[in-house]
């Protein structure tokens, strides 16, 4: 709750930034951003992360239930080195593909996202799946449980932490990505850092980078809280 606070101070209160940066940086001028309110900023940054973490969540945890079955077990080398490559092609240079073929703004920044976040969540899918013990299964198997029964009330409840704890890596990684997104006019908290690159002004950097950090705390402490959460259901 006080990180909470805090975030929501940092956003609402400019005067705040002026108090916190005016004795360290005496010789600027502009000390906070004003191109559009921090708050705007935030909802920008949270729409992009929430948009591609939901995709990556469907489409990861899809391929990873998928591939872990015995129809597409063969096509499991082929999605691990697909998420590979998303995870390890830079997503400036996903940027720089994608901003031809769907233009400027917010979707390319959503595809590079999406990209990015896909293997965390792939992974420890695959990774929770396999996990369960195979006579739990032959058990379930036993008492008449037909595949998707046992999928839905014993694979994924028994693997639910696993996933819920990639779903949250992933997360976290797109939230410091997304900045990456005010280079093509995404906005979000990457904006004032790019216009304080742009006019040697690091307290408008020091504004986008501790705002993103923040943000990322927030949401890795409130998908922990999830996370923890979600075992217990699993538990009963």
């Amino acid at each position: 709750m006080l990180l909470v606070a805090l975030f929501l101070l940092l956003i609402g209160s400019p005067s705040v930034w002026q108090a916190l940066f005016r004795p360290v940086f005496p010789h600027l001028e502009e000390l906070v951003y004003s191109r559009a309110p921090l708050w705007e900023l935030v909802v920008q940054h949270a729409n992009m992360v929430v948009v591609s973490s939901l995709l990556a969540t469907l489409i990861g945890t899809g391929l990873g239930v998928f591939v872990t079955r015995r129809r597409g077990r063969e096509f499991l080398p082929v999605v691990n080195s697909l998420v590979s490559i998303g995870q390890t092609f830079p997503p400036v240079a996903v940027l720089a593909v994608a901003v031809p073929a769907v233009g400027f703004g917010y979707r390319p920044t959503i595809i590079a996202l999406f990209l990015y976040g896909l293997l965390p969540i792939v992974r420890n899918t695959i990774s929770g799946l396999e996990s369960v013990q195979r006579e739990i299964l032959e058990a379930a198997q036993g008492m008449g449980l037909t595949p998707f029964q046992m999928l839905m009330r014993v694979e994924l409840p028994l693997a639910l932490k696993v996933i819920m704890a990639g779903i949250r890596t992933s997360v976290v990684i797109n939230i410091g990505t997304a900045t990456i997104g005010a280079t093509i006019g995404a906005g979000g908290l990457g904006a004032p850092i790019i216009a304080g690159l742009n006019s040697d002004n690091p307290a408008f950097i020091l504004q986008g980078a501790l705002l993103s950090g923040l943000f990322a705390i927030l949401a890795d402490t409130g998908l922990d809280s999830a996370e923890r959460r979600s075992a217990r259901f699993a538990a009963k």
